[in-house]
This record gives C-alpha cells, structure tokens and sequence, in this order.
C-alpha cells in the first residue's frame, strides 16, 4: 500500500522561502478543529485541544488504512489566530488572542469517517476538549505567505514584513475575517527553538 504525502502533493501550500513573502491561492481544503482564547504557552485549553486533535487524527488515519486501504501520513499542526485588535500580533499580547487550532484531512475522509474516529476516541481516552472537536473545510483563498525559521516569540518582525508585502501587492487586511494563519513543520518538544520551521500566512 502506497502512502501518500500530502505535504509534497500540496507542496506550494505547505512549503515557502525563507524570508521571501509571495503570493498564492488556497484552495478549499478539510480540517478537524478546536477553537478556543488565549496565550497558547500557558493556556490548559490550547494544551487540551492538542491533546484531542493527536489522538482523532492518528484514529482516523489508521482507520482509512486498515478499513479503506489508503494510507497517508498525518499532517502538521495549523493555527488560525485573531484578536478584536490586529497589534496583538505584533506587540505578543497573547492573552487576547483567539485561535482554531486544526489539522488538514485529506479530500476522502468524510465526516461520518471522522465522527466515527471521534467516536473510538471517547471509547479508549478521557479528553476535556473531545466535544469542541469538529469537521469543517476552510477556504483561505488568495494569501500571502512566508517561512520563517526561529522561536514562536521572535515572529514580529516576520509578521510586519508580510503585512508589508500585501500592502505592496495593493491588498488590505481584514482584521474580523481573514485570519492569522500559521503551519507548524517542526516539534517544538525536540527542536531547537532557533530551528523550529514556521509558515506565516495571511490571506488578503
């Protein structure tokens, strides 16, 4: 059995340069979430929602290759963030943020697959966030979007250039409905923080 990679079939959506901002269109794609607020370093919410969207998301992996015969590796973390004020991006004023925390399923899981998984979970595992766990498709259209390499708290400066760049493309930001997005391709509990490897993306 053949295991597929989304991350190379999906290449311009999950693999930027570094440094260099540039403009692409997303197309609608699948995801399992959790929404929730606050600082992600401290927040037992944020910690609850990654400890429900692992275990569902490896279910319904495994549940495609043993019941369906289509393998595929699991997808990286994404977080989607916003606040009633677009500076606490810049300034790190985390306590006000607001995030959906989610993980791309591929086009063929459906989602009676992923009630299904969830359902196996609750089964097996004790969750506090298993019932904020849901399946929606998210359509981010024309973003801009840029890797950056370094620690989570050092994405400033990153950020500004990014909303540079689309004012540059004539482009202006929405602050209620085009979210900060951002695609985790490094595991910050083994990684060296000066190496972790982030997409910073904004649609416009």
């Amino acid at each position: 059995m053949e295991k597929i990679d989304y991350k190379k079939q999906l290449n311009a959506f999950y693999h930027a340069k570094i440094g260099k901002p540039t403009v692409v269109i997303v197309p609608k794609m699948n995801f399992i979430m959790i929404d929730g607020k606050g600082d992600p370093n401290t927040s037992q919410e944020y910690i609850d929602a990654m400890q429900t969207l692992y275990p569902v998301a490896y279910t319904i992996k495994f549940t495609c290759k043993n019941k369906y015969g289509k393998d595929f590796g699991v997808m990286p973390l994404e977080g989607l963030w916003w606040s009633d004020n677009m500076e606490d991006f810049i300034n790190g004023n985390k306590k006000n943020w607001q995030w959906t925390a989610m993980i791309m399923q591929p086009a063929f899981v459906t989602e009676d697959m992923f009630k299904e998984a969830v359902l196996q979970v609750k089964e097996k595992k004790t969750l506090k966030s298993i019932d904020k766990i849901r399946y929606a498709s998210y359509d981010e259209g024309r973003s801009a979007q840029v890797m950056y390499v370094g620690p989570y708290s050092d994405e400033g400066p990153t950020i500004l250039e990014l909303h540079k760049f689309i004012k540059e493309q004539g482009g202006e930001l929405d602050e209620n409905n085009k979210h900060h997005h951002e695609i985790y391709l490094g595991d910050p509990r083994r990684a060296d923080p000066s190496k972790l490897k982030t997409i910073i993306r904004q649609p416009y």
